[in-house]
């Protein structure tokens, strides 16, 4: 067994689940009884997912609407990046938006822990915006998946397992 077996770590949102999610939350939004008349509205705009009511409480209480919505899809909250309420007019206003892909410092972080924690000969490189773990044994790089699935700072999921 002289082959070297590797997998990829990514960090990838579906993007039908969260329109689904957000479609979800546009309506209860819409329905529900303290919402009415605050002006509460969820809209994507572009590439961010903008929140607006007439106070800060009230924006939070959309997020956290939406924040339900995503959960019950099935997409993992460390994927949504919400900034913080600002007031904009008479209105106050949140942009939130969905994280895809690995950034540079988050893939160096787990670069050092493969390096630091995993079995010793599994190596990891970064590609772009995911990551190629690699080791002569397989059971060396399911060790590391677990030891991957507990990491805080995104959400990762394990691809092409060779």
């Amino acid at each position: 067994m002289a082959s070297e077996s590797t997998f990829d770590v990514v960090s990838k949102v579906d993007k039908q689940e969260v329109a689904n999610a957000l479609n979800q939350a546009q309506k209860e939004v819409a329905q529900r009884y303290d919402f009415k008349g605050i002006g509460a509205e969820i809209d994507f705009s572009g590439e961010k997912i903008l929140l607006k009511a007439n106070s800060e409480e009230r924006v939070k209480a959309v997020l956290d609407v939406f924040e339900s919505k995503l959960i019950k899809r099935g997409i993992s909250l460390k994927s949504l990046d919400a900034g913080e309420p600002f007031a904009s007019g008479k209105e106050y206003r949140l942009e939130a938006s969905i994280k895809e892909g690995i950034e540079q410092d988050v893939a160096k972080k787990i670069n050092k822990l493969i390096r630091d924690e995993a079995p010793k000969g599994v190596k990891s490189t970064i590609q772009g915006d995911e990551l190629r773990v690699s080791s002569k044994s397989r059971d060396d790089l399911q060790s590391t998946m677990a030891l991957l699935k507990n990491f805080e700072d995104a959400d990762l999921q394990f691809i092409n397992f060779r």
